[in-house]
């Protein structure tokens, strides 16, 4: 009797939001599930700078990779292991230390810059992806590109060198970007022969077995409160990884690309609130520089899905 008043509470109460939710046009859902995407991003850099403070990146990134790699077991025991199977293990293992040094980079970066820089540069992983694409995917890299390019670099350089030049940390962000676009051309070449949960498993596994060894180097026992902030930091990096996945999966991704950049805005709230940083006007015109110039390279593509990039810091 109790659980069939639970069952009919339930059905009152979700019922409604369920109905509202599907009535919405997938594309409206898409760009739902993007800006979700983008805002729980932000909150994950923020809890990474926040225990960053006392734990070292590297730490904090091996338990992000670590809980990406726990949280896409239940789906490979539900499908089996015989899913697992490839034609192609050196390139999961390149897409693997590709995407776990580019964890370590990102993670570091957020930590050591001002959230909102630390968004504003990862952004520049389509000013790399562009040239990569062009030897490792054949495709043309035309004047429109090349100017996107152009643009995007100019942004970098506006953001940075009236501050005094490059820090460490920037180029750590920049080295982080380009280390993205990388694994954006591992994943369309593997992408051809076996499913997306094949791909998470293997980066997954070999991203936490890469950061395990630099995390113990630099060991530092946490707090039952930094235990609790890291378990929250990585289970949130894997919802936005998630929520960015299912936009994408049915909407057009030259409308929904430019809505990523939210992100920016979000990491810019959070940095002041949190750390109280705010953004210079040097580094504001960087950003929206290599910002529109990312707009311009995801909008050129004939194949959108092509230069997307891949959430590989979530």
């Amino acid at each position: 009797m109790t659980t069939l008043m639970e069952k009919n509470v339930q059905a009152a109460l979700f019922m409604p939001l369920t109905e509202f939710w599907l009535g919405r046009t997938a594309m409206v859902r898409s760009v739902v599930w993007v800006l979700l995407s983008a805002l729980l991003f932000s909150l994950m850099g923020a809890l990474a700078k926040s225990l960053g403070s006392r734990i070292d990146s590297m730490q904090v990134a091996f338990f992000r990779a670590l809980f990406g790699f726990i949280f896409i077991l239940p789906v490979v025991l539900r499908t089996g292991f015989r899913g697992l199977r490839t034609r192609q293990p050196l390139l999961h293992l390149w897409r693997g230390l590709v995407g776990g040094a580019a964890i370590m980079c990102s993670f570091y970066s957020m930590i050591h810059l001002p959230l909102a820089d630390a968004a504003a540069l990862s952004f520049t992983r389509v000013v790399f992806l562009a040239p990569l694409a062009v030897f490792f995917l054949n495709e043309k890299f035309d004047m429109r590109r090349l100017l996107t390019v152009s643009a995007g670099l100019a942004g970098v350089i506006l953001m940075t060198s009236p501050e005094g030049g490059f820090q460490f940390a920037t180029l750590v962000a920049l080295l982080s970007a380009a280390l993205v676009a990388g694994v954006v051309i591992f994943v369309k070449r593997l992408s051809a022969e076996d499913s997306p949960a094949t791909l998470i498993f293997y980066s997954s596994a070999i991203a936490a077995l890469m950061t395990a060894g630099p995390c113990l180097w630099v060991w530092t026992p946490p707090t039952i409160f930094e235990w609790l902030m890291l378990s929250v930091m990585a289970l949130l990096g894997v919802l936005a990884q998630s929520c960015f996945i299912r936009g994408y999966a049915v909407g057009e991704a030259t409308v929904l690309a430019p809505l990523e950049y939210t992100r920016l805005l979000f990491a810019a709230l959070a940095g002041y609130l949190m750390f109280g940083d705010v953004p210079g006007v040097w580094a504001v015109a960087g950003a929206a520089m290599i910002i529109g110039a990312s707009v311009a390279a995801a909008r050129t593509d004939a194949k959108p899905a092509s230069i997307l990039p891949h959430p590989v810091n979530g």
